[in-house]
């Protein structure tokens, strides 16, 4: 909303408040105000000239040589290049040293060997945008009225002499989209009275309803529909001062008529249509809703196929206005009109949006309905509108209405309490005070005892609900004045939850074992949904997806790694290592929420070291992965809580897979993709692991405690023990371990054999085993006694002799 300073003061005192004071106050009251434009920045010396004579330049066909007064001692020549240029008209000249926008300076010259002092200016000369000049004077001069006097300021004539204030309203301050809403907005904060329009006239003997009949079939629509007849009028330009103030508020001036309706609109907020009554072809005005398919041209000639959505004016027969958005070019006033049909009526604001997106007319008058307009405000734009027909077209108003009134206005009461304003807004207001603000806003309020209640006036839609009668107390006191107290109570700081900071040990050391982080999908397809998942449930579908791929929520984040080792092996990066954490989506019912769980998985493939100078290459496998999640599992403080079995897994190799425990529970499981698998994503050898890191961080975990550097030597014994073919190493090693503490430290494997001089269904398994004592040195004695003692629990429990 473009509001002109100068305009504004017509409705309110505004002595003493600048337009950049004015514009800090409205911003500082709720409403931003964008920019203070000044319309005569940086032009001077233009002032209004009498053209005394105009001939023909002598040497050019398009240059008029002109002898113009501008109130100087003498009459001074001017060459002008503008067609419609004529003796005895009052036009602006910028004179000798005078500046025009862009700093264009104007000097003597000599145009064709004719002297020319000055310049004879149009209007987008001075800074006007073309699309608001009269089209009369879009290719040519302006021509001011005949009354104007020679020699005064050409910009003050034009209202150039103006500041414009530039509103960035929201939806909610339609009321502001008016002169008189921003003047009651003005008056609220400065605490002056709002001065309102003359609309006083005096009414002929003939009535409008003799003229005119309204029936409305779409009373939802359209519950108020006012009409008014001026006749005689004479169609003309319009006062300057109205063509100024509605080219400052971005409208194009026409006729005198269609003027004061475009004037209308910006002073009230109440969008009026003027009809050629004549032309009209009936005496009866019929709204109601389109037919599908009906045409009708617009003002823009432009042909529109019409719905049964759209809400149109007829003459009871064919349409004649498209309700709130445009007139039809077949009831248009045009220069022979000598009787007007004023529309003043009250449409409804979505019907009109309706008609105006679907037609792509977007108009001064289809915004204000879209937002809503006052419906107490209707009567008084129409009965303005008259009264400026009368003064400035001549018209005879004839006395009352035509009209249709079926609108029930009630205006929002709201209650409060000043107990709960100083407890939102943080104040302590005395009751005064707040009645104070309200009166201000001129809304009438009534007080019982600690209760305000407040009735809104139609003009502010907005006022609803308790808060909004909060927000107004705020705004008008001052955000600025509302005292600043700081938090009071215990304060918390922030941190990581033992969940939280487990995690990233997760990832960090992941990350420096060498693996990446990647971020997959959570969505997959019907198919993938299921596999590797580590519980099965039915996958969760989503009611919309956007392709089948993306249609399931994920059970495992698995079959994504693999997607991405397809994608970085088809692009020749064959040694990859990816790690993941974040959600699968357990299903719980169709009535119930699902459940999210968060795993880790991750994925090698490739080379897992390549060492050129050395020549020494190491390809993934199954004990390179099982080390990361035992360095994993250090970390955490759980390695002697976790065992790692054989498994089946589908989707998985059947000899080199194993079920990860945690206290003998399932939490996941490590080994190497099905080689049918790896070959229909052409993969190389590929190991992965997956487990429910959420199972795993949950656990309670003993402090971390650092043991010394032993001062004492270790006693090693290497053993190799041959046992049934079934037999797993993990098994020896646990046996090991617990028959040997607390002397036997370590156990490590570091052979195994299958082959020749080795018994059908037996294998060699070689272990290393290290002894210590940290608090002295062992006698091999102490160390044999310990060591037979491990061997013999080997052979009574797993069946194991030493291989000799």
């Amino acid at each position: 909303m473009f509001v002109s300073y100068k305009w504004l003061q017509d409705y309110i005192d505004l002595t003493g408040v600048t337009a950049a004071e004015l514009a800090e106050k409205i911003t500082k009251s709720g409403i931003e105000v964008e920019g203070v434009e000044i319309l005569n920045e940086g032009i001077k010396g233009v002032v209004i000239g009498h053209v005394l004579e105009r001939e023909q330049h002598p040497n050019a066909d398009k240059l008029s040589k002109c002898l113009v007064d501008i109130g100087a001692e003498q009459p001074v020549q001017i060459i002008c290049g503008a067609p419609n240029v004529a003796q005895g008209q009052k036009v602006a000249v910028a004179t000798v040293g005078a500046v025009l926008p862009g700093n264009f300076k104007i000097k003597k010259a000599k145009l064709r060997g004719e002297e020319s002092n000055g310049m004879i200016c149009s209007l987008t000369e001075l800074g006007m945008e073309g699309k608001i000049v009269p089209k009369e004077y879009s290719e040519g001069i302006f021509v001011f009225p005949a009354e104007t006097e020679v020699g005064v300021d050409a910009l003050a004539q034009l209202n150039r002499d103006d500041e414009v204030l530039e509103l960035s309203l929201t939806p909610n301050r339609a009321d502001c989209l008016s002169m008189l809403g921003v003047a009651y907005e003005v008056a609220a904060i400065l605490g002056r009275e709002v001065k309102f329009p003359e609309t006083d006239l005096e009414a002929t003997n003939e009535k409008a309803a003799d003229y005119v009949k309204i029936n409305v079939e779409a009373k939802e629509d359209n519950p108020l529909y006012v009409a008014k007849i001026i006749k005689n009028v004479k169609i003309g330009p319009s006062p300057l001062w109205m063509q100024t103030r509605l080219m400052t508020a971005g409208i194009r001036p026409h006729n005198n008529v269609v003027d004061i309706t475009n004037y209308i609109l910006l002073e009230y907020g109440q969008p009026l249509h003027a009809f050629d009554y004549e032309r009209l072809g009936s005496k009866e005005i019929l709204v109601r809703r389109a037919a599908d398919g009906e045409k009708f041209v617009t003002l823009d000639d432009v042909e529109r196929t019409l719905t049964a959505d759209h809400l149109v004016i007829t003459n009871g027969t064919e349409p004649v206005a498209l309700a709130g958005v445009m007139g039809g070019a077949n009831s248009e006033v045009t220069s022979d009109t000598t009787t007007v049909l004023l529309e003043a009526a009250y449409f409804n604001g979505q019907t009109v949006r309706k008609a105006s997106k679907d037609h792509g007319l977007r108009s001064e008058a289809s915004a204000r309905f879209e937002k809503g307009v006052d419906p107490n405000r209707v009567r008084a734009a129409g009965e303005r509108a008259a009264y400026l027909m009368a003064k400035y077209a001549g018209g005879q108003v004839l006395e009352g209405t035509s009209e249709v009134d079926t609108l029930t206005v009630e205006p929002a009461v709201v209650s409060i309490t000043l107990e709960k304003i100083n407890r939102v807004l943080g104040t302590d207001l005395q009751m005064n005070d707040v009645k104070e603000i309200f009166d201000r806003l001129q809304f009438p309020v009534s007080i019982e005892q600690d209760t305000i209640t407040v009735t809104a006036p139609t003009r502010r839609g907005d006022i609803k609900i308790e808060e909004d009668l909060v927000e107004e107390v705020a705004r008008l006191y001052g955000y600025d004045d509302i005292p600043k107290t700081l938090p009071i109570g215990s304060t918390t700081p922030g941190k990581l939850s033992s969940y939280q900071k487990k995690r990233r040990v997760v990832r960090q050391y992941l990350e420096g074992a060498g693996l990446y982080q990647a971020v997959t999908y959570s969505l997959t397809s019907e198919e993938k949904a299921a596999q590797y998942a580590l519980e099965k449930r039915n996958p969760i579908r989503l009611a919309m997806p956007m392709s089948e791929e993306r249609s399931v929520l994920r059970l495992s984040i698995m079959p994504q790694l693999l997607e991405v080792l397809k994608y970085n092996s088809a692009r020749q990066n064959d040694s990859l290592a990816v790690y993941e954490t974040g959600a699968v989506f357990l299903s719980n019912g169709e009535e119930t929420l699902p459940v999210e769980n968060e795993h880790l998985a991750g994925a090698v493939t490739g080379l897992w070291h390549s060492h050129s100078w050395q020549g020494e290459k190491k390809a993934v496998d199954f004990f390179v992965v099982k080390g990361i999640l035992e360095g994993m599992f250090a970390k955490l403080g759980l390695e002697d809580r976790i065992e790692y079995v054989q498994a089946q897994v589908e989707g998985m190799h059947p000899g080199r897979t194993a079920e990860i425990k945690l206290d003998g529970v399932s939490v996941g499981f490590v080994g190497q993709v099905h080689p049918t698998v790896q070959k229909e994503l052409d993969l190389k050898d590929t190991y992965v692991f997956e487990l429910s890191l959420q199972s795993v961080l949950q656990e309670e975990t003993a402090p971390l405690q650092y043991n010394s550097i032993p001062r004492f030597p270790t006693i090693t014994r290497d053993i190799a023990l041959v046992v049934n073919r079934e037999t797993v190493s993990g098994t020896l090693k646990e046996i090991i371990l617990s028959t040997g503490a607390p002397l036997l430290q370590e156990a490590v494997v570091f052979d195994l054999y299958e082959g020749e001089r080795m018994e059908e269904g037996k294998k060699s398994i070689a272990f290393s085993l290290k002894y210590l004592d940290p608090e002295r040195t062992l006698t091999d004695e102490e160390v044999t006694k310990v060591h037979e003692r491990v061997l013999e629990a080997l052979k009574e429990k797993a069946g194991a002799v030493l291989r000799g």
